[in-house]
């Protein structure tokens, strides 16, 4: 078992002339690996370079620089995150990566920025690098735009209208994450990782990943399996949100890194998608058998994602209980 490749040529619009047979493989994929690849995917190959190219630039700043923007000067946690800062596996050392965080550019005056929420906000961008920026904007744009058709297509996948996640796409909070992984020491113990085992907490992740391999995805069966680099695509994977959105039916795999094979850093750039603030995630129609009760807990995508970074960073966002006014 393994982890299929999706071309998406004639279904990244809708009507186009192989949305069926994309839908029903994106479908098989939900119910068991939580993850496949797509290719022909509309984001052009020179926008991915540029982005490797700026991670390269954001993680090859000195120190004090990235100090001074540091994620813990952000409420909203936009900046530069150092090595060792996470542990995503709670049984495993602190994670072997250093981070650059950015998102959607939001006006200042956006309700959600105003209320603080978790994403909506201002990013820190360093002064020395003028061009980040309108490439990090550039790319969050893109890959939004890649998301909600993918988020099109899943609901096609649970035969529901195409349109269906469309509202909860509207305003959505999104994190992109460029990191830059270390060699894998030497003489590290079977608990030392990149990233420690873990699930993502959103809805859709799209990672671009360079060449060194090292991402490792776990299976039904418990086995795990390598998420190889395969050149013009990207990795996509369904977060938390997908599972409480289907009752189950879809999955959210555990995945881990540990960048073990080229003897130099690995990058990559995952970008995760979440749905609006207060968008309602419950079970969709068709996915509770008649007479059973929902596997999970209806809450809003705030309130998710505030629980998730929570018990990761201990960071606590406004309430997600009530709409700003």
């Amino acid at each position: 078992m393994g982890i299929p490749v999706i071309d998406l040529a004639g279904a990244l619009a809708p009507g186009g002339p192989r949305v069926a047979e994309v839908v029903q493989q994106m479908r098989e994929a939900a119910m068991s690996a939580g993850f496949f690849y797509v290719k022909n995917h509309g984001v052009p190959a020179d926008m991915v370079a540029r982005q490797f190219d700026t991670t390269r630039d954001l993680m090859n700043l000195p120190p004090e620089r990235r100090e001074a923007l540091s994620i813990d000067k952000s409420p909203i946690m936009r900046g530069f995150e150092s090595l060792g800062a996470q542990t995503l596996d709670e049984n495993a050392q602190p994670d072997l990566k250093e981070s650059f965080y950015c998102g959607m550019e939001w006006p200042a005056d956006h309700p959600y920025a105003v209320a603080g929420y978790q994403t909506y906000g201002p990013n820190q961008w360093p002064a020395e690098l003028p061009a980040a920026k309108t490439q990090c904007v550039a790319y969050v744009d893109e890959m939004n735009t890649l998301s909600v058709r993918l988020m099109q297509l899943l609901a096609l996948s649970l035969s529901l209208p195409e349109d269906y996640f469309d509202a909860a796409c509207k305003d959505p909070m999104v994190t992109l994450r460029m990191v830059r992984y270390p060699p894998h020491p030497k003489d590290a113990d079977d608990r030392t990782f990149g990233a420690g085992a873990h699930t993502d907490w959103g809805a859709v992740t799209i990672l671009a990943q360079d060449s060194s391999g090292g991402l490792e995805v776990q299976m039904p069966d418990g086995s795990w399996v390598p998420a190889t680099p395969i050149e013009d695509t990207f990795v996509v994977n369904l977060g938390d949100m997908i599972p409480r959105w289907t009752n189950g039916l879809y999955h959210s795999n555990p995945h881990r890194v540990r960048n073990m094979y080229t003897g130099a850093p690995r990058y990559s750039i995952p970008f995760f998608f979440e749905p609006e603030f207060f968008a309602r995630i419950e079970p969709v129609p068709g996915t509770v058998p008649e007479g059973e009760a929902p596997k999970y807990k209806a809450c809003t995508a705030g309130e998710h994602l505030n629980e998730m970074y929570a018990k990761t960073y201990g960071f606590k966002s406004p309430s997600a209980e009530t709409a700003p006014a």
